[in-house]
């Protein structure tokens, strides 16, 4: 902006043929509002979509509990089975669902071509470091690995594990349970249908992260936006420091900071949507997946009677992750 308007106050007249009137300009930078808009909505759309899929996953969670707890019973078992085996399935069932949970949030932190931590050169090294600062970094990277251990036996977890797909794997042993407990009589048909139907709802959650974290806004979107605000901005202010330099050489002046300004707006909102696209990248306006995993682990430790319970997830630096 100063090299531009140093060049209208210090040239002769002569040069003056390189400034435009400002009629072009603003229709361009009317449509690269509209353009810079509609991916910001769209970026928006993506992340909000995918808080209400983690909420519909709180939902779900603390039903599976419900149902687990107040299902499987001796009701309508002719051979009646010992409470402590009871007791050991609502545990085994709980236990696994919550590993579901890390699972699944690990998955979906994994870097995908398209997300910023994973590109080449300033983009991709600054991700990183905003990573560590103000993102995954502020977390225990073990925490994940921890819990899976915790709520998988040994063998069930070196199993798993080793999937292509742990959190699909993980549903479908609880599948597996679930026929076990129908051929013991611990449930009867009618519960074991109503609870396959939660495990099924289960997978429909999952598919609809793994939607929005494996299929990116398109790329004509994300980037030409990019591509229109550098093009308003080199163009903005040969269309407005003749407009400005009506109000005499002060006005020529002035303009630089007011120049700056909207071009900084124009830069921002295309920062804001290109960081809000990917709800899974593992960065501070990220979903709070693990706040999420340990609200929900909490309430169905509760729902065991369980009374050693882990901590909330707290802030930190102002950032819940």
């Amino acid at each position: 902006m100063t090299l531009v308007v140093a060049l209208y106050v210090y040239t002769d007249d002569g040069h003056h043929w390189m400034f435009i009137p400002w009629l072009p300009v603003s229709i361009i930078g009317t449509a690269v509002a509209f353009y810079v808009g509609f991916k910001n909505n769209s970026a928006y759309d993506r992340m909000w979509e995918a808080r209400k899929i983690w909420g519909a996953i709180v939902n779900s969670s603390r039903s599976w509990g419900n149902v687990v707890r107040n299902y499987t019973s001796n009701l309508h078992n002719p051979l009646p089975v010992d409470d402590a085996e009871i007791k050991a399935w609502h545990q085994k069932l709980i236990f696994r669902h919550i590993a579901w949970l890390y699972a699944l949030r690990s998955q979906l932190l994994v870097a995908t071509p398209w997300e910023h931590s994973n590109q080449r050169g300033f983009t991709g090294s600054f991700a990183r470091r905003y990573q560590r600062l103000f993102g995954v970094g502020l977390v225990d990277d073990e925490v994940t690995r921890i819990e899976l251990q915790q709520f998988l036996g040994k063998e069930e977890h070196d199993h798993l594990i080793a999937a292509k797909n742990t959190a699909t794997q993980i549903i479908f042993k609880q599948g597996e349970d679930l026929k076990k407990l129908r051929d013991l009589n611990l449930i009867d048909d009618f519960r074991h249908m109503e609870m396959q139907k939660i495990l099924n709802d289960f997978y429909d959650h999952q598919g609809k992260c793994e939607r929005i974290k494996k299929f990116p806004l398109p790329r004509q979107y994300a980037n030409m936006s990019f591509i229109f605000v550098c093009i308003f901005i080199f163009l903005m202010p040969f269309g407005l420091v003749p407009e400005f330099a009506k109000f005499g050489n002060i006005g020529i002046w002035m303009s630089i900071p007011f120049l700056v300004i909207v071009g900084w707006l124009y830069v921002v909102m295309e920062i804001v949507g290109d960081y809000s696209e990917n709800p899974f990248q593992g960065m501070a306006n990220d979903i709070p997946m693990l706040s999420l995993c340990r609200t929900i682990e909490i309430d169905l430790l509760e729902m065991l009677g369980e009374t050693d319970l882990p901590a909330p997830i707290e802030a930190k630096k102002g950032i819940l992750m």
